[in-house]
């Protein structure tokens, strides 16, 4: 990814120009930016993909994203390296770019992983910027997190909150993602009892959780939730297998398919039973 250093005008006062000056020199690590995408939010997005996460998600499709360190991946048989280390200003100034199809579409920037929020002060930095530039700003999580650094740090510059709950029950949600669930239904009720824009979005997984039963229980807790009225159900998919060869793992969900466009319907039709407008895919 090249980098250009955008030219910022004079501040006078010395100490809020230093402030301004470490503000952006905030460091984090990504593996991705993916530009041009109709999902994850409103309108055309640029997303910016953080590495890390304290989830194990069995179907994950972004394995390489787990790791919190740099690593090395096999694709199309040549190794590759995972893993970037950036400033504000160098992500800024490449999502910038697309700033033409953001005003034109509603559009914006995305945060994605991995998990953001574990590398909280670098996406709080990077959500800040992009309002301070206009941009409007989503974020693709687990909610998986303390609240009150949530509420701290990403809130105030966040238009929309795309969170995933996968299941219901906690002990199920716990063997098939390697962390309990009890965390992410509390923040999923205090970030909407917040006002924030929360969407709930349901990764429909055939063993884990893609029965009308399971569905619909997500569903109604999504309605229970104030000011929440859409449910999007993501169908799994296969795509991303071939990392997990990449970097030298199993795929332990091999034997399952995708659902098929009629479940996904089914699913949908149970889960409208609650009120809320649910759409197949993100």
């Amino acid at each position: 990814m090249e980098c250009r250093r955008p030219v910022f005008i004079p501040i006078i006062n010395e100490r809020d120009e230093n402030m301004e000056r470490d503000f952006l020199q905030i460091r984090g690590r990504i593996f991705d930016i993916q530009k041009y995408s109709i999902h994850d939010g409103p309108g055309i997005r640029t997303i910016v993909f953080l590495k890390g996460c304290p989830l194990r998600c069995r179907w994950c499709c972004n394995p390489e994203s787990q790791e919190r360190q740099i690593q090395t991946m096999v694709v199309a048989g040549k190794p590759k390296i995972i893993g970037q280390d950036v400033n504000v200003v160098e992500v800024m100034d490449e999502v910038l770019k697309d700033r033409f199809y953001f005003r034109r579409s509603g559009g914006g920037l995305t945060l994605s992983g991995g998990e953001a929020l574990l590398q909280m002060d670098f996406a709080s930095a990077l959500l800040e910027y992009a309002k301070d530039h206009g941009i409007t700003t989503a974020i693709e999580s687990t909610g998986f997190a303390q609240f009150s650094q949530i509420q701290e740090k990403i809130l105030p510059y966040l238009d929309t909150f795309l969170m995933d709950i996968k299941h219901m029950d906690s002990e199920k949600h716990q063997h098939f993602t390697g962390v309990p669930n009890e965390q992410i239904l509390e923040n999923a009720r205090k970030i909407a009892q917040s006002g924030q824009n929360l969407v709930i979005r349901v990764p429909v997984i055939p063993s884990f959780n893609a029965t009308p039963e399971e569905i619909t229980a997500i569903a109604r807790f999504a309605q229970s939730l104030p000011g929440v009225t859409r449910l999007h159900l993501l169908p799994y998919h296969r795509l991303g297998t071939d990392k997990y060869d990449g970097l030298g793992r199993k795929y332990t969900l091999s034997a399952i398919e995708p659902p098929s466009n009629e479940h996904m319907e089914r699913l949908a039709k149970a889960a409208a039973v609650t009120g809320l407008h649910v759409q197949i895919g993100g």
